[in-house]
């Protein structure tokens, strides 16, 4: 998860500047989070940025602390607000029911600029985001245990350009991208183009390799396919030889005979090369089907 990780710092290094877009942006880590409904809301996060960032956010957005915050260290930690005043003024700040019985939703009415939209889905991915490591393979998701929230957060998407996939796993539904420009595309309009770029550069890099490693393998079949012909073409060369009639061949036979026990390592063209005077891979390919025609007459 490390790549997750570098996004994640690279989108808390957004400036919080708009009060509107940072209730956006807590929106979405509230929607995505650990829990949050009328009586807690509770942020598990092991991103250290993400730490940092969520305390001058919340105090930006609704002018709340939490209740419980962690110090300073490595691993998952907890940000909890239970005190009922700070979690109403949270509720109405999105307009939404406190009552427990009452599914959350994604209200659209709180989204309409684009900037707005942007914040609330960096929020999301920070808090239940996640992106493969593009050396790896290519995969992004956004999960949440809110039912219609996950149902609503594609429209959204596709609202703004985007075309994901869903799914579900384990009581959440899953949003995700599987394509390498759908990925740089979303990193980008979060805020995050040096991953986005780093995606790039890692198909770019895993591009290239595939096509080295295709060169390799047909390169490696031919210089099988050329032994094997070679191999076939000396004991064809070597019967007639044995059997008297190499030497009262035509000469044009008898030097191509020549060439290839000479140099058993070289290709029809490179023979061709050396004939005297010089023939196309074509016409010394002939030369060879000719010597083996006799021999195999000898059989």
């Amino acid at each position: 998860m490390a790549f997750s990780a570098d996004v994640k710092e690279e989108l808390c290094r957004t400036r919080i500047s708009r009060r509107c877009c940072a209730q956006a942006e807590a929106y979405g880590v509230l929607l995505f989070c650990g829990a949050f409904h009328p009586r807690q809301a509770r942020i598990v996060t092991g991103c250290g940025a993400l730490k940092e960032r969520l305390p001058a956010l919340f105090r930006k957005a609704f002018k709340v602390s939490f209740d419980q915050a962690p110090g300073p260290g490595d691993g998952k930690k907890t940000f909890l607000i239970e005190d009922p005043d700070k979690l109403k003024t949270v509720f109405e700040t999105f307009d939404l029911e406190r009552d427990a019985s009452v599914s959350l939703h994604i209200n659209l009415a709180l989204l309409e600029e684009d900037h707005c939209r942007t914040a609330f889905l960096r929020g999301a991915f920070l808090a239940g985001g996640s992106v493969t490591d593009p050396m790896k393979g290519y995969h992004l998701e956004l999960a949440t245990s809110h039912y219609h929230v996950g149902r609503e957060l594609p429209a959204l998407l596709r609202e703004t350009g985007f075309e994901p996939k869903e799914t579900r796993r384990k009581g959440s539904r899953v949003v995700y991208f599987k394509q390498s420009d759908h990925i740089e595309d979303f990193l980008t309009y979060l805020g995050a183009p040096v991953s986005a770029m780093a995606v790039m550069n890692a198909k770019l890099e895993r591009d290239l390799q595939g096509r080295v490693n295709r060169q390799v393998n047909c390169d490696s079949a031919n210089l099988d396919k050329t032994v094997a012909a070679a191999r076939e073409q000396l004991a064809a060369i070597e019967r007639l030889r044995e059997s008297g009639r190499l030497d009262s061949l035509p000469d044009k036979l008898r030097e191509a005979a020549r060439l290839r026990m000479e140099h058993p390592e070289l290709n029809l063209s490179q023979l061709g090369a050396l004939c005297s005077p010089p023939v196309s891979k074509p016409a010394f390919n002939h030369r060879m089907r000719k010597l083996m025609e006799l021999a195999g007459e000898l059989e």
